[in-house]
């Protein structure tokens, strides 16, 4: 009963509690990541199903839009963006899950050997070091798959200024565009 005696101490049982908070927050952090992470698949679902039905509508009636050949291979290739990105998310999110499960693991290893087994509080160092792998594993996931979102709204505004162009004009096109913070949008490189 040495472990019943050590955790009935008012001050190893603070420091087992004050232990088992850092897991508890990344707990937290895991859960923000996560919804968030699942609120851009949503969108991405969203837009596939726009992009294909816009897709397909236009391949069985190619004589309605006059520029059906330049839109069909945009489109596909939008298609082919957000199913790239719907790849990552689906990665992250198993990445933020697992990290989620590690941290919940870490947290009761960190009592349960913090009162039986102290030699081995190694273990449950490990399974903090594995879940915040796991954490910057998805982050880092979630940054490419932002870049792909960026390119594919660039992607997008490029036709759509192909597009302004041949209807209204290269003086469309010849106007400056954004305000007095439009140079924090350029390309750097």
């Amino acid at each position: 009963m040495d472990w019943l005696t050590r955790l009935e101490s008012p001050g190893n049982a603070l420091a087992v509690l004050t232990a088992m908070i850092t897991p508890a927050v990344l707990i937290s952090a895991c859960g923000a990541l996560v919804f968030s992470t699942a609120t851009r698949m949503g969108r991405v679902i969203d837009r596939v199903r726009f992009l294909s039905a816009r897709f397909e509508e236009l391949a069985r009636n190619p004589e309605a839009d006059e520029m059906a050949a330049e839109r069909l291979p945009l489109l596909y290739g939008q298609l082919e963006r957000q199913t790239a990105r719907a790849r990552l998310i689906q990665r992250s999110m198993v990445a933020f899950y697992s990290a989620l499960g590690i941290f919940v693991a870490t947290s009761v290893a960190i009592a349960v050997l913090n009162s039986v087994a102290r030699n081995y509080l190694w273990i449950a160092v490990a399974f903090g070091l594995i879940g915040s792998s796991f954490m910057l594993y998805g982050s880092v996931l979630l940054i490419i798959e932002s870049r792909m979102a960026l390119a594919a709204v660039i992607s997008e505004i490029e036709f759509l200024s192909k597009v302004s162009r041949k209807y209204a004009g290269d003086e469309v096109s010849a106007r400056p565009v954004g305000g007095p913070f439009t140079w924090l949008g350029r390309k750097i490189g």
